[in-house]
């Protein structure tokens, strides 16, 4: 098989584990909100979409021609997909891809979060990086680290704020 159609069908692959986790996401927005929580920040939300929409776009786009594969990065951003995994299964039914609080949830301290604040961030900021770099699309990495980036200063801000009452309660 080439290294285009491996691209191909890695890209294939991530549109398919995002779909699954977008409809996993919504599933628990909706069970949040049923329970009383509240969404902070939504403004923000479409931009967060826009960005990885176009991110993976911009990836299929401008994927050289013949293709080159950098099997060491592939082999980060699968790392990266087992971390992503690891805190989708500590947040459980607190998982979202929007900021939902609910008042009486604990904060998950365990798993990933024993060791990072966000880690969750820190893997789309790694994926976002790595995979463009594993085929060669210094470019593409640049720039959507640069825009997620922006997004994330703004979105955790808003968590921050959001989750200030319960860090203290």
């Amino acid at each position: 098989m080439n290294p285009t159609t491996i691209a191909y069908i890695i890209l294939a692959l991530v549109v398919v584990q995002r779909q699954f986790e977008l409809g996993l996401a919504q599933h628990n927005t909706k069970a949040l909100l049923e329970r009383g929580a509240v969404e902070i920040g939504a403004r923000h939300y479409p931009l967060i979409i826009a960005l990885h929409t176009l991110w993976l776009l911009a990836i299929l786009w401008f994927l050289p021609r013949p293709t080159v594969i950098s099997w060491p990065l592939l082999g980060i951003f699968i790392v990266l997909q087992g971390l992503r995994i690891w805190v989708l299964a500590t947040l459980g039914p607190y998982w979202t891809t929007r900021i939902i609080s609910l008042s009486d949830a604990p904060l998950i301290t365990g798993g990933p979060y024993r060791f990072v604040r966000h880690p969750n961030y820190m893997v789309v900021a790694g994926e976002i990086a790595v995979l463009p770099l594993a085929f060669g699309e210094v470019t593409v990495a640049i720039i959507f680290s640069i825009a997620n980036a922006a997004l994330l200063y703004w979105r955790i801000r808003q968590e921050e704020t959001g989750l200030a009452g319960r860090r203290t309660a």
